[in-house]
């Protein structure tokens, strides 16, 4: 059920737009983008690069920072009042931030009216045009105080992360690239990402969807009373759950089957793993540290077969090709073998490029 609410299966009807996508989960982790176009593309299997890079220049999503102080897409429409809702925790969590980089909230504030007025017409910047703006205004922007201060002004709803230009990011002011945004009051906006979260990565828990909004357990409960129908319960292995109740009829009417398990190949950063506070599902104890080395916080690109990580594997572009190291965590036999290899050919279509894939010794 997991599968099909995060549409990794298949076999199932899903969205067939950027738009659609993004709207079925509501927010879709992106702080890496060449992880964020692959979970778009993994999506749309028509798809290549460039056709989800032009949906973005389309804006049919944007990217920005709406919860927990990390990056992801949104819809547009949606991207102020998200940011009303759940920014103000990472905003307040941001003062030890800024002392420990030497900022004064002062600082940031002027930080933000210099973008602002830098981007004022429609102007979109690249990053280092952003940097070399503050360091003219006399802004001190070296270090990791120029990504706070980027981040800063998106979170606080001034700006906005635009398509990269020649691989490097590029802002606008979110006001120019949403001029028309959607009004909702709090238990609306509480309601709505309890009805994207547990229609997209349900069944799961109050916990998980906490974890994923960086809302309180107080707003997380209000969120699933104000859902009222549109989000059921369910026990599973003794826990309490939520899930989109149109999840259960399809469940309910499905003829059990034995199928192999579905292999895919995803992205490290995919909503598979980081939409849930706890992976114990789908990922292994002993192969946690193989995912996160060190516990970083950075995921490695995953391999999947039947729901749960078999391996990883990494890219590594060459003239005219793609070589693909994978690295299984369990034992992969020969047929095995050859349905990762078949999981990994959408990529290549995808980034256009021949794949040629490795293997352990």
């Amino acid at each position: 059920m997991r599968m099909t609410s995060l549409l990794l299966d298949a076999r199932q009807s899903r969205p067939d737009t950027v738009a659609g996508i993004v709207e079925w989960f509501g927010a879709m982790q992106a702080q890496d983008n060449a992880s964020a176009l692959w979970s778009l593309g993994s999506r749309l299997p028509a798809s290549t690069r460039e056709d989800v890079e032009q949906a973005l220049e389309r804006r049919e999503a944007i990217r920005t920072w709406p919860m927990r102080g990390t990056i992801h897409l949104v819809p547009p429409v949606d991207a102020r009042w998200m940011l009303d809702l759940m920014g103000p925790r990472a905003l307040a969590g941001a003062r030890s931030r800024r002392a420990n980089l030497g900022l004064s909230e002062q600082t940031a504030d002027r930080g933000v009216e210099v973008l602002g007025a830098a981007m004022a017409g429609g102007r979109r910047l690249s990053r280092s045009q952003c940097l070399t703006v503050l360091a003219e205004a006399g802004v001190d922007a070296t270090g990791q105080r120029g990504y706070h201060l980027l981040w800063y002004a998106s979170q606080r709803g001034v700006t906005c992360i635009a398509p990269a230009i020649d691989g490097e990011q590029t802002f606008v002011l979110l006001d120019d690239w949403v001029p028309d945004p959607r009004q909702v009051t709090r238990e609306e906006g509480l309601a709505i990402m309890a009805i994207r979260y547990f229609r997209s990565h349900g069944p799961t828990t109050r916990q998980d969807f906490v974890g994923w909004t960086g809302l309180s357990a107080a707003d997380a409960r209000l969120g699933i009373a104000a859902a009222g129908d549109a989000v059921a319960s369910v026990e599973v292995g003794g826990l309490a759950m939520h899930v989109d109740p149109a999840a259960l009829d399809r469940q309910g009417a499905a003829t059990p089957v034995e199928k192999p398990g579905l292999v895919l190949a995803l992205a490290g950063f995919d909503e598979y793993l980081l939409g849930y506070k706890d992976r114990a599902l789908m990922l292994a104890a002993e192969h946690k540290q193989a995912i996160i080395p060190g516990g970083n916080g950075v995921f490695q690109w995953t391999l999947v077969r039947g729901g749960q990580v078999i391996g990883t594997w990494r890219r590594t572009p060459r003239s005219g090709r793609v070589i693909v190291d994978a690295m299984p965590l369990v034992e992969v036999e020969p047929d095995g073998r050859a349905a990762v290899e078949a999981a990994i050919e959408p990529y290549a279509r995808f980034v256009g490029s021949r794949v040629e894939v490795r293997w352990p010794g």
